[in-house]
């Protein structure tokens, strides 16, 4: 980014000598634009007696449905995505839940990515509600500052819907920023203050940290990014295995990945590691529930449906094994996935020998949107995900 882009005033940050600054943190301007809970936005927006309240996008709350997404009014409850619609229920009595129609939410992000199109040709999409857009080259000569606030006014002004934005030189950082200050928001991070940015954040927020991972990371002392920087990449793989150098470039803000425009999704999945490991087999189903719940949630939301699905078992020894079954016709239903999941966890030690790490995913994938919505987000070297 140029010496003339300005930062964000809500975010003001420290400052480093523009030749101390990393050299990958120079060459590129990378905006993440990440709509304002978007399907429910969507509701409000054709219904308007919906507006100012707890609103909640998913299955009926008696039902094994699970939340896509929920109103802002909802979430100051704790509802979440990916939350089961029983559980957002409970957290919020008053909710209104809606069916969620994939149809109208991936015609409007047809018009958004057009409204990304007038700005630059290179987007890489992971949903139907954020993309990855590389402005470092743009036909109007814009700072990337000015392509976002002209992004985020088109999309007011004629879909009557908000976004955020977050401005950084690569995707890890622009992905962080655009969650700072929504909705509604723009956070614009400069080469010469990734770091310091960067410092502050607990590492949870590196796309790639779960739970698991965090609880490993804190038992080593290291509960922010800063708390690494005093490790060398090579005691930090002595200390922590794979993870180590990764993290080592991640906590400093350093990620060389270009915005990628065209890719496909080989697969699409979840898994937990468990603080303790279980050998009760109504335990073991119970966290199959919410992986496939959670399954189901991703694929929804990515328009997308999977022929394959594969369950991964880690035991408490850590030998790993997967079993996979091939269904007739693709399926994004949790119904479909758990039956299956249930069955190839009878073809495993389950019950016998303690397990620590579940998974389920989706492979052999087809779109049922638009075809865009079959990017992929980052891989990292860690057992689990957020």
């Amino acid at each position: 980014m140029t010496d003339t882009e300005s930062s964000s005033p809500t975010n003001p940050l420290s400052e480093m000598k523009r030749e101390d600054i990393h050299p990958s943190l120079l060459t590129r301007k990378i905006i993440h634009f990440d709509m304002d809970a978007f399907y429910a936005s969507v509701e409000v927006r054709d219904n308007p007696d919906l507006a100012g309240k707890p609103l909640v996008v998913g299955g009926s709350p008696n039902s094994r449905g699970v939340v896509c997404t929920a109103s802002y009014e909802a979430r100051k409850f704790g509802v979440r995505s990916a939350m089961a619609c029983s559980q957002a229920y409970r957290l919020c009595p008053d909710a209104i839940f809606v069916k969620p129609d994939f149809e109208r939410y991936a015609a409007e992000s047809r018009k958004i990515r057009e409204i990304f199109g007038r700005y630059t040709s290179i987007i890489e999409p992971l949903s139907l509600d954020e993309a990855y857009l590389d402005v470092t080259d743009n036909p109007f000569g814009l700072r990337a500052t000015q392509i976002a606030k002209r992004i985020q006014d088109d999309i007011l002004n004629e879909l009557n819907l908000s976004g955020s934005a977050g401005v950084a030189p690569n995707k890890l950082v622009a992905k962080i920023a655009s969650d700072i200050n929504k909705p509604k928001g723009i956070t614009v991070v400069m080469p010469e203050q990734v770091l310091k940015f960067m410092g502050a954040l607990p590492l949870r927020k590196i796309h790639g940290i779960g739970p698991a991972t965090e609880k490993r990371l804190q038992k080593s002392g290291f509960h922010y990014c800063r708390d690494l920087w005093s490790w060398s990449a090579a005691a930090l793989e002595r200390e922590l295995g794979n993870i180590g150098p990764w993290l080592y470039n991640r906590t400093r803000g350093i990620d060389d990945r270009p915005v990628r425009v065209h890719r496909e999704r080989k697969s699409l999945g979840k898994e937990d590691t468990f603080s303790v490991d279980i050998l009760d087999l109504a335990q073991l189903d119970k966290e199959l529930v919410t992986l496939c719940l959670s399954v189901e949630a991703a694929l929804k939301k990515r328009c997308i449906q999977g022929k394959t699905i594969v369950l991964k078992v880690k035991y408490s020894d850590f030998t790993l094994l997967t079993r996979s079954q091939t269904i007739d016709t693709a399926t994004d239903s949790i119904v479909d996935i758990l039956e299956v999941t249930r069955g190839l966890m009878k073809v495993t030690a389950a019950g016998r020998k303690k397990i620590r790490l579940l998974g389920v995913s989706l492979s052999n994938l087809s779109s049922t949107g638009d075809s865009f919505q079959l990017g992929r987000e980052e891989t990292s070297p860690l057992d689990d995900d957020d």
